[in-house]
């Protein structure tokens, strides 16, 4: 699992207040499943409760959205999950038998689960579609839809100096 953790290229928890945005870094020690990552999502405040996007080995994300009692899961590449246990709890977590094929990536989960913020599913489709780009590039593109796309490449190492 160590090594796991250590694949992350990067963890942030995204909220909004009163209509302004806070991207934070989350402590790799939530990251092993959705359950404790969805935990520690709800200790964010926030009007539509908090987004955790992750980026791991430049292969595949997961957008964790925990809003109330309610967790809803995107993971970019279902595939994923044969290899990483962040991926595989995605997968035990939305009901889905692991995957058999692996030339099948495809997402699995909510690919609605920002829409209310402004990234609907036809979007995120286009998105995830894209094999150009890596995960990261993908989330950046997320975050300049909701709104705080300067914060968040900022906070990831985005930005050029």
């Amino acid at each position: 699992m160590v090594e796991q953790i250590d694949a992350i290229d990067f963890a942030v928890a995204a909220y909004r207040e009163e209509g302004s945005w806070t991207v934070q870094e989350l402590a790799h020690d939530v990251l092993e499943d959705i359950d404790k990552l969805s935990h520690a999502l709800r200790r964010f405040p926030g009007d539509g409760g908090a987004v955790g996007m992750i980026a791991t080995d430049d292969d595949f994300f997961v957008i964790v959205r925990v809003a109330g009692p309610t967790i809803r899961v995107l993971l970019s590449d279902i595939t994923a999950a044969d290899e990483w246990e962040l991926a595989s709890s995605a997968v035990e977590f939305l009901g889905l038998p692991q995957p058999e094929d692996e030339d099948d990536q495809v997402p699995a989960g909510d690919l609605d689960l920002l829409g209310d913020l402004g990234m609907h599913a036809m979007d995120m489709a286009v998105l995830l579609d894209d094999v150009d780009l890596y995960p990261d590039e993908m989330l950046s593109d997320v975050a300049r839809k909701l709104g705080f796309g300067k914060l968040f490449d900022d906070t990831v190492g985005l930005t050029s100096a």
